[in-house]
């Protein structure tokens, strides 16, 4: 048989029984579709938590006061250590050739109030570098002044949410509001944002670093950022950092130091693992759809019985058979897997039009390996009907036995 008689012979058996091809086309074209979906998701997910670490800055280092080693565990979220993490110990760590900016962080929440209205907010502490070092935007006024950390101006720069409840639409440059027992003046305004270090940055306040330390009374700082003065220095700002906190912590290595690519690289296995096993699970359903092909070739070899036994008849090899029923099941694949992958961009392009905070993203290599996994069933659990109509003997076939 030539090819085209037998790429002819195929479509005509497909198309004799049309309902029963189309039913076996959707599920083809579902599993398809759950590979490439999943796959978007995942990968979907993995760039967006990159991209939300990534907006904390660039070259970013974070000093944790404590060692995970200590005790084995993390470490200790609000500073309860042996030894505390000062703004003196902060402001040290500017001396490393390999560090441009420092940023201290003190945290922590108060009830801050203009006249009779209130609200129970984060209040978080820092310099001027934090503008720089966290790639913050002003939306008005000026931020916290540059000049000695140590001297806390009574100054605050406010999120867009806070200032909306406090001011109900009032421009709040200028105004002043109480935090806590202590009153201070509005310098700024945020420009909207996401999240920074655990806090809606919408809803918080945003005091000098000495000024959070007086209102908490807590002298020891909740994370320091630094940011470095390229990416190949990082490595070497880490370990000038460890130096600078042993030779003013008595020789004790009593921090933790978390560069922002290490953070970044984890989060990118763990994810990229997740990718590849949600799209493994999804493959699964690839496998049923072939199973479904293979009844529906069964059943096809049953009703063709005395086709078969004519075309050996007229001098067709089990070569020729088996290459028709291959042709069938390859052809039931094919059209599958171009409506499966059709209808996950759809399903991607709908997803994001409707969510753009999160959007999907089709890795390349996924309607590759969905269409390799689909094909590859559709030829493999084809092989069997393909071999039993392939082996039928002709005048038992004719006389459709």
């Amino acid at each position: 048989m030539r090819p085209t008689d037998t790429l002819a012979g195929a479509t005509r058996a497909l198309t004799a029984h049309p309902t029963r091809t189309y039913l076996t086309l959707a599920a083809m074209a579902f599993a398809t579709a759950a590979v490439v979906l999943l796959s978007s998701l995942g990968e979907g997910a993995r760039r967006y938590v990159l991209d939300e670490f990534t907006q904390l800055g660039t070259h970013l280092l974070i000093i944790i006061p404590g060692r995970n080693e200590t005790a084995g565990s993390a470490p200790p979220l609000l500073g309860e250590t042996p030894r505390d993490l000062t703004l003196e110990d902060a402001l040290a760590l500017g001396r490393s050739r390999y560090v441009e900016r420092v940023a201290p962080v003190s945290i922590g929440a108060a009830e801050v109030s203009v006249g009779a209205l209130s609200r129970e907010v984060t209040i978080l502490g820092s310099t001027a570098d934090f503008l720089d070092v966290r790639r913050l935007e002003l939306a008005a006024g000026r931020f916290l002044p540059p000049g000695d950390p140590e001297r806390g101006a009574p100054v605050a720069v406010l999120g867009q949410t806070l200032a909306e409840e406090l001011f109900r639409g009032a421009h709040p440059i200028g105004r002043r509001l109480r935090i806590g027992d202590r009153r201070f003046r509005v310098i700024g305004l945020l420009a909207e944002g996401g999240v920074s270090l655990g806090s809606n940055l919408a809803d918080l306040a945003l005091i000098p670093v000495a000024s959070a330390q007086a209102l908490f009374d807590n002298p020891g700082l909740f994370r320091v950022l630094v940011q470095a003065g390229g990416r190949e220095s990082l490595d070497l700002a880490a370990d000038d950092i460890r130096r600078i906190v042993r030779e003013r912590h008595e020789g004790e290595d009593d921090v933790t130091v978390i560069t922002q690519d290490a953070l970044l690289g984890t989060f990118d296995r763990i994810l990229g693992t997740l990718t590849l096993t949600v799209a493994g699970i999804a493959a699964i359903s690839l496998a049923v759809a072939g199973v479904l092909i293979m009844n529906v070739m069964l059943v096809s070899v049953s009703q063709r019985t005395a086709e078969v036994g004519l075309l050996k008849a007229l001098g067709a090899r089990q070569l020729d058979v088996l290459g028709l029923f291959l042709t069938e099941a390859l052809l039931l694949a094919i059209a599958g897997t171009v409506a499966g992958i059709a209808l996950a961009y759809a399903g991607v392009w709908t997803f994001n039009a409707q969510f753009p905070a999160f959007q999907l993203l089709v890795p390349g290599w996924a309607p590759a390996a969905a269409a390799l996994v689909s094909l590859g069933a559709g030829l493999l659990f084809g092989l069997l009907p393909a071999r039993r109509a392939a082996r039928l003997d002709p005048v038992l076939a004719l006389a459709g036995r």
